[in-house]
């Protein structure tokens, strides 16, 4: 059984900035808040995306990141390149934790942090900002091949949540899907045909998700990854 409860060690939050020697704006530098935060339907109050195609909306409301990660991203990373993760928020996350990770949370789990009812609607997609955030080319590759790669919520009822709150699993419409299997369809076990229909009929899962899977099924093809990990 994985754990129902944890505590949150950050609520993080950030505006838009350059990123790096890339130029580009972008939204995934955040620092903790220490103060109650209010969640709305499109996120944390005081909380920016720049590419909006992309990041946020109600299904990306809010990134989570398991804490649990960071130690083997230092011993993987090493030297300068594991700087941001000195602290929470190297991945952009809006909350940190300890005790959950992919192998523990499953699709359409829903969680109440703070007084907030969040649900858990993908796991994340890694970008090729993640190669500047790091200042290693390749990093959004590696993260996705590890599956240590973050989840998303959408928010069911706003609320507010600060840091030392409870994060608390009140129900699992999805126990067979773990986002770990999810992503082992996805980036790994690619063609799963049996597994691809089953995502399909995910109702809690992202439409995204669920149109990329249909695709795959009706296409017998993955689709080509380069524009989101590599970049423009």
């Amino acid at each position: 059984m994985s754990a129902e409860r944890v505590t949150i060690g950050a609520v993080l939050t950030g505006g838009c900035a350059p990123l790096g020697n890339a130029g580009a704006l972008s939204g995934i530098a955040k620092t903790p808040v220490e103060r109650p935060v209010r969640i709305g339907p499109e996120g944390l109050e005081g909380d920016a995306q720049a590419d909006r195609r992309h990041h946020g909306g109600p299904e990306k409301a809010v990134h989570h990141y398991a804490r649990d990660h960071y130690p083997a991203w230092r011993a993987e990373l090493g030297g300068a390149a594991a700087a941001p993760l000195e602290r929470p928020g190297a991945f952009g996350e809006n909350l940190s934790t300890l005790g959950l990770t992919e192998a523990e949370i499953c699709v359409g789990d829903l969680w109440r942090a703070g007084t907030a009812l969040l649900q858990v609607s993908q796991a994340r997609q890694p970008c090729w900002k993640l190669d500047h955030r790091f200042g290693t080319p390749g990093m959004a590759r590696r993260v996705q091949a590890s599956g240590r790669t973050g989840w998303y919520y959408r928010v069911l009822e706003p609320g507010t949540v600060a840091a030392g709150d409870s994060l608390q699993l009140t129900a699992r419409p999805h126990p067979d899907w773990p986002l770990a299997r999810l992503l082992d369809v996805f980036y790994r076990n690619r063609l799963n045909r049996d597994a691809l229909a089953g995502i399909t009929g995910l109702a809690a899962l992202s439409p995204s998700w669920r149109a990329l899977a249909a695709r795959r099924l009706e296409r017998g093809a993955v689709e080509d990854w380069a524009p989101r990990l590599d970049g423009p």
